[in-house]
């Protein structure tokens, strides 16, 4: 009788692992008397029991508590800075004069007027509140200034028309400074009251609901009478403050008052004497400024004159000692030559230094030294070019014979390059176009039916920039058409044209060295090891290090060295005179591992402001504002990814946020970017708005270019492809670069086919007779370096050219 055999379908049972989960016995048998660790006690690992943790949260809570009411008591107090508020009108309608005015109350506390220019400023002292305002304004269609002015306002106040709430300048500004960044502020509306009582309680209803769009869960205050204007001040003063965070870890300053003493040498440069109050955080004398609009100065001192904005005017108490002295009268600007006292001088070992870049050392450059095989492949190519068929005696060595001149007159040799056909052909080119312009000349062109209204118009139209702006819109369009697309040169071999690209197998995997082929503007400038934790440290070090100099609150007198006269005229005419302290590492200090340079490489997230449509393309001049900072630069845009390759685009696009890559001085994050285009007409109109990414030269945008051709025979995954290349042998110089179609196969290049640049593929599959081949090259680009640390004044911008350049706004 046959044994039974299990069939191919019997269940197998795993069979069992013994050792991996140990016993009590066999792990007692393995630590051979060791013993474990001790487990740590509740004292030392710092648990607290539940009553403990509910009154450290409770602490806590009292801490901060106490700290936001301690900063709401200093803000305008007799210890700290006046409280600064910056008006803003947002409509035409809205009478700025009117709104001072009722804000000047002689019964609410002493008023000290300020003219500069077009800008109207006073201090208003109300020893009732305890406290003290310095209200501002900017200069009407001047939105550098509002912008400026906004970056150390304490609070802003919008003053809104009861109608229509703002206009679209109004809207432009308001969207400015949403994208810069906004500190406290507060809604009023004035001229309700003018309305008849019936429409009063509409106006309103319809007025919040336009204003909560852009300020949610926000209240509006009336601006008609005096008591209206108390209940404001008072709002002002107990509001809860919002912080900038780029302007609280530095010291900065509000120019209450300016005066320039030439030096000796030159007229046009001196030192400027700038008067106001510290904010933010100490000053020390050694440190540099960065003057908004003009750039980084030394310090030679710092002096400390008499508070001119006391809350009780008849008792002065001194900064250094508390001994008191008697005034009979205060004016709005103290002379700053009278009873002052030196705080600090500068001193010159530790003063900080204004070289802004490296100068680079043209023989510095490393050069690796050729491998054996390259050096005999040079060889080999050298003896191949050289060989020339010449008639010589007998005897005659290859040296002599090199010296031996041929029947032509020449030398000989293959790399000579005649141009007496390319100069005929121009000739000849030229004499078209005369002869093409004579024929011009002869005949007449004449204009029917035209009317007025039409030569009017174009008497306007600038036919040049109308032009660059057709173009313009067509590269676009070709863009998101074809993207990187280029046609293949035919007067230019492409091995010649695209020397500097390469191909990659993937662009996300593919290895790329950081550190290959860098320009010499790079020699210029610096590179942090490690950015992030570097701004990690230096924030640590302002929270905990004191730092001697001007504390915050003080009235002081800055003597700043090396000042061009241009500085006091732009704040003569009425421009805001503002400075900010750099941090340790935003100017030239010892953490530089090569040379000292305070300009790097700065990315910045941006996205497209959606009131601007007209193309910017890349390597094109714009302004920026980034965080204190106002520069011109021409940036590089690439698309925001988590690779270590960016792809570089174009255009800047409307529909995702890329990174803009230019040369600027070194500032830490978080900072607010703004980027502004300078139109024809002078005025300058917001491009987009983001934020500082990084300070990092390593980041590396790649250009890509993409060669097109078209398949002529099709096989079964074979097919002959022309019109990529028109010669032989940039077919031999791109065969190991991979092939892509647009819909989807893969190949490379088997062979060249004749002269003409035809080129047998294979492919992954078969192609469709309607499909493109593809061959993607790459090759890293890099900013050019156009900084200016100098803006031009922009022309004022009024409600009619504001509707032109911003096309998103209604106008009524």
């Amino acid at each position: 009788m046959a044994a039974h055999r299990s069939g191919p379908l019997k269940q197998q049972n795993k069979a069992h692992k013994g050792g991996r989960h140990r016993g009590r016995g066999s792990a007692q048998r393995d630590g051979k008397g060791r013993l474990a660790l001790k487990v740590l006690s509740r004292k030392v690992r710092k648990e607290l029991s539940r009553v403990d943790q509910r009154h450290r949260a409770s602490q806590l809570r009292k801490q901060k508590k106490e700290a936001v009411l301690a900063e709401k008591r200093q803000l305008g107090s007799k210890d700290g800075p006046p409280h600064q508020v910056l008006v803003v009108p947002l409509h035409d309608r809205i009478s700025l004069p009117e709104a001072f005015r009722l804000l000047q109350d002689k019964d609410t506390g002493t008023v000290h007027l300020n003219e500069w220019g077009s800008t109207h400023s006073f201090v208003l002292l109300c020893p009732r509140l305890k406290h003290r305002w310095y209200f501002t304004s900017a200069r009407p269609g001047d939105l550098h200034a509002v912008l400026d002015m906004a970056k150390v306002a304490d609070t802003i106040l919008f003053l809104l028309d009861p109608l229509e709430g703002w206009d679209s300048t109004g809207d432009y500004c308001l969207s400015c400074l949403f994208a810069q960044g906004l500190p406290t502020y507060t809604l009023a509306v004035q001229g309700i009251s003018g309305l008849p009582p019936r429409k009063q309680i509409d106006a309103r209803k319809k007025l919040s609901k336009a204003v909560e769009k852009r300020f949610p869960d926000d209240k509006l205050l009336l601006l008609d009478t005096q008591q209206e204007a108390q209940m404001l001040l008072r709002q002002l003063a107990n509001q809860k403050q919002r912080h900038l965070a780029f302007r609280d870890r530095r010291a900065y300053m509000f120019a209450h008052a300016a005066d320039f003493v030439p030096s000796e040498e030159n007229n046009l440069v001196g030192t400027l004497k700038i008067s106001g109050y510290i904010r933010g955080q100490t000053l020390n004398v050694n440190s540099l400024l960065h003057i908004i609009g003009q750039g980084d100065f030394q310090m030679k001192q710092i002096d400390a004159p008499i508070d001119p904005f006391l809350l009780n005017p008849r008792v002065v108490k001194s900064q250094d000692s508390g001994a008191a002295m008697e005034i009979c009268a205060m004016d709005a600007v103290v002379d700053m030559e009278e009873d002052l006292k030196v705080l600090m001088k500068a001193d010159p070992e530790r003063q900080e230094s204004l070289q802004t870049e490296v100068i680079p050392d043209p023989m510095e450059g490393e050069q690796t030294w050729p491998t054996e095989e390259e050096l005999n492949e040079a060889n080999d190519c050298l003896k191949e070019s050289s060989k020339v068929v010449k008639k010589v005696p007998k005897g005659t060595s290859s040296y002599q014979a090199e010296w031996i001149l041929d029947e032509d007159g020449e030398s000989g040799g293959e790399d000579e390059y005649d141009d007496t056909e390319h100069e005929d052909f121009i000739e000849e080119e030229s004499q078209d176009e005369s002869s093409e312009k004579e024929e011009e000349e002869e005949c007449e062109t004449m204009t029917i039916g035209e009317s007025v209204h039409d030569d009017l118009y174009d008497e306007n139209v600038d036919e040049e920039a109308e032009e660059k702006m057709l173009e313009k819109y067509k590269q676009e369009r070709l863009q998101e058409m074809f993207p990187d697309e280029v046609d293949t040169p035919r007067d230019v071999a492409a091995r010649i044209r695209f020397q500097k690209y390469r191909g990659l197998k993937s662009f996300r995997t593919s290895p790329w060295d950081p550190k290959e082929n860098l320009p010499q503007d790079y020699a210029r400038i610096f590179q942090f090891q490690n950015f992030t934790n570097t701004r990690k440290r230096i924030f640590k070090e302002i929270e905990e290090k004191e730092v001697e100099g001007a504390e915050v609150g003080w009235y002081v007198t800055l003597h700043v060295s090396e000042v061009p006269i241009s500085v006091i005229e732009y704040f003569k005419r009425g421009a805001p005179l503002i400075v900010f302290s750099l941090l340790p590492h935003e100017q030239k200090e010892g953490l530089f591992f090569l040379c000292g340079s305070q300009m790097s490489v700065l990315n910045m997230v941006v996205s497209r402001h959606p009131g601007n449509t007209e193309p910017v393309k890349a390597k094109e001049e714009l302004i920026f504002h980034c965080g204190f900072r106002r520069f011109r630069a021409s940036p590089l845009f690439s698309q925001h990814t988590a690779a270590d390759k960016h792809k570089f685009q174009r255009f800047l696009t409307a529909d995702v946020a890329l990174v803009a890559t230019v040369y600027g001085p070194i500032t830490f994050p978080p900072a607010s970017v703004l980027l502004f285009k300078q139109n024809s007409n002078g005025m300058h109109s917001l491009i987009a708005t983001g934020h500082l990414l990084s300070v990092d030269p390593d980041r590396m945008v790649i250009k890509r270019v993409v060669l097109s051709g078209h398949p002529f025979k099709i096989f079964t995954k074979m097919a002959v492809v022309r019109y990529m290349f028109f010669n032989r042998e940039d077919v031999l110089w791109f065969k190991p670069v991979e092939l892509r179609t647009k819909w989807g196969r893969r190949g490379h290049i088997k062979e060249p086919l004749g002269t003409h640049g035809h080129m047998k593929c294979s492919f992954d599959g078969k192609l469709k007779s309607q499909d493109t081949v593809l061959m993607n090259l790459y090759k890293r680009v890099f900013p050019k370096w156009t900084y200016d640390p100098y803006v031009p004044e922009p022309v004022p911008w009024m409600k009619s050219e504001i509707s032109s350049t911003v096309p998103a706004v209604d106008m009524e």
